[in-house]
């Protein structure tokens, strides 16, 4: 018997037992639901970690104007999270606070956006400095931030990738990589795993392989999915096969390097090259880690065999370093070099302006050259001289605070943390990943590994919200907690997100108990 049951039975013996202890209703609010846990004696609500911020008082919009305003003027599709949407007035280093003045541990960083901390001192300095000095003038003209910033990105790229293209989005910067990888190729199918996330615009939904964001429109001509070499969810896999302190509870004979499911899953590839594009291809896109679908890495050994067979065909290799680009991941800056492996293209954005809209495409100057030949290529925010200034702190920050060895220290303690809680959880079918990059797949038991279903995942998510910390989402069925702070976190906030987490996890049991 586990850890958490004996606390569930305890509880539940204590609530029999004291005529003075109400019993609690599953359909009770997150709020009624702690509290009864809080008056069983089952466990205390995790104490917050100190702040040395003061928010300013909310004097914006009310909140029911806000949702009127919302429902009224704004996108209907809804992304928002929880019944009740979050109203966030103010943000500093990872912690955010709402419009009730109530502090919110940020574990999920603005979708993996926030890389040094929300409102970093000087990224702050640096966006004030510009903006009295020059807001915008297009690349017609020259102005030292994109130059400096330039030489200073690419100081952190092997060679052969020097050449920039600065554009404002991550699915803009894949958006460009994909006609890259056909104007220099002459060839149109590009490869993506299932599972993949690489934007929304029209073209990169081809390449998007998540059920939620496509379309019954024709768009993304040319792309063809393969499958996810998923050592967890997939059919191969195991105890030896992925770059990362935990690995998966499923056992395999694989022998130090020689990875037996990255065979298997090469022989997939193969079989979508062989039958699902043409003889000659234009390119193939991966992840190092996938992102939106949980956290999902591969075999070790993989991305290397691929790569070669795509370039075998005539393609280009790219690797989208959207969320796992700048040190998020510790042992390396990018995440194709944990891969060992050189891609031809890589897209970036997102902690690239530590939320300030920018994002990169950088290649080899021979691929540079073919696309200038099929295309007078042009971006009129791109290299903007906000974004270059605040791309060159963030790089700063990067290396004087040493945040990519903390996300490296860090993120590996919050990992084996966390990987505790698969031991004692029989819902926490999975704890995976690398730096400050994890993903916490539920299941309904570990033998199935069906997933957990919606609703209980959104009231564990709720739950977590409740307590003070917020955490992402990921997944094909929406299944797996994604972990993704700013990399400027710290050991004591850690220790809180994992207790709140692993609070909730234990109401979850109590309730499952009634």
């Amino acid at each position: 018997m586990t850890l958490a049951w004996r606390h569930v039975l305890r509880a539940l013996h204590l609530e029999t037992s004291s005529s003075k202890t109400p019993k609690t209703c599953p359909s009770l609010s997150p709020g009624a639901f702690w509290t009864s846990v809080t008056k069983l004696g089952l466990h205390t609500k995790p104490s917050m970690p100190p702040c040395d911020f003061t928010p300013e008082r909310y004097q914006s919009l009310a909140y029911s104007r806000v949702l009127e305003i919302h429902k009224q003027h704004l996108s209907p599709v809804p992304t928002a999270y929880f019944p009740t949407p979050l109203l966030l007035s103010q943000g500093h280093m990872e912690w955010l606070f709402d419009y009730e003045g109530n502090r919110y541990l940020d574990f999920f960083s603005g979708i993996v956006t926030v890389s040094v901390g929300h409102c970093h001192p000087k990224v702050n300095a640096a966006a004030q400095k510009q903006i009295g000095r020059l807001w915008h003038t297009s690349t017609v003209f020259f102005h030292p931030p994109i130059h400096e910033y330039a030489e200073k990105l690419s100081a952190l790229l092997p060679e052969p990738l020097k050449v920039i293209f600065l554009v404002n989005s991550g699915s803009e910067a894949n958006d460009l990589a994909m006609l890259m990888a056909r104007a220099h190729s002459n060839n149109t199918d590009i490869i993506s795993f299932r599972g993949a996330y690489h934007g929304c615009s029209p073209y990169t939904l081809g390449l998007t392989n998540v059920g939620l964001f496509k379309m019954e429109l024709p768009s993304g001509m040319g792309c063809q999915s393969t499958m996810c070499p998923d050592v967890f969810r997939g059919p191969w896999g195991g105890s030896h096969c992925r770059d990362s302190p935990v690995q998966t509870t499923r056992k395999c004979s694989c022998a130090p390097g020689c990875c037996q499911a990255k065979d298997q899953y090469i022989e997939q590839f193969k079989d979508t090259l062989s039958t699902s594009v043409a003889k000659s291809i234009a390119g193939f896109f991966a992840e190092p880690i996938q992102g939106v679908n949980g956290v999902v890495q591969y075999p070790k050994g993989f991305l290397t065999e691929a790569f070669e067979l795509v370039r075998e065909r005539g393609g280009v290799c790219i690797a989208d370093e959207v969320q796992t680009g700048f040190g998020r991941l510790g042992s390396h800056f990018w995440g194709f070099q944990t891969h060992d492996v050189l891609p031809d293209i890589v897209t970036m954005a997102k902690g690239i302006g530590n939320g300030f809209p920018m994002a990169a495409v950088v290649t080899t100057p021979e691929i540079a050259k073919s696309l200038a030949r099929r295309l007078h290529h042009f971006n009129t925010f791109g290299g903007n001289p906000m974004a270059c200034a605040i791309g060159s702190a963030v790089l700063e920050v990067i290396k004087e605070e040493n945040l990519q060895e903390n996300s490296q220290e860090v993120g590996t303690y919050m990992l084996l943390k966390f990987a505790k809680l698969r031991d004692e959880f029989e819902i926490v079918g999975d704890v995976r990943g690398k730096g400050l990059m994890v993903g916490i797949e539920m299941v309904k038991d570990k033998a199935s590994r069906q997933p957990l279903p919606c609703e209980e995942v959104n009231q564990i998510h709720q739950d977590c919200k409740y307590m003070g910390l917020l955490i992402g989402r990921g997944g094909i069925f929406s299944q797996t907690f994604r972990i993704a702070p700013s990399m400027c976190i710290t050991k004591p906030e850690v220790d809180f997100a994992v207790e709140v987490f692993r609070s909730a996890l234990i109401q979850h049991m109590e309730r499952r108990a009634k």
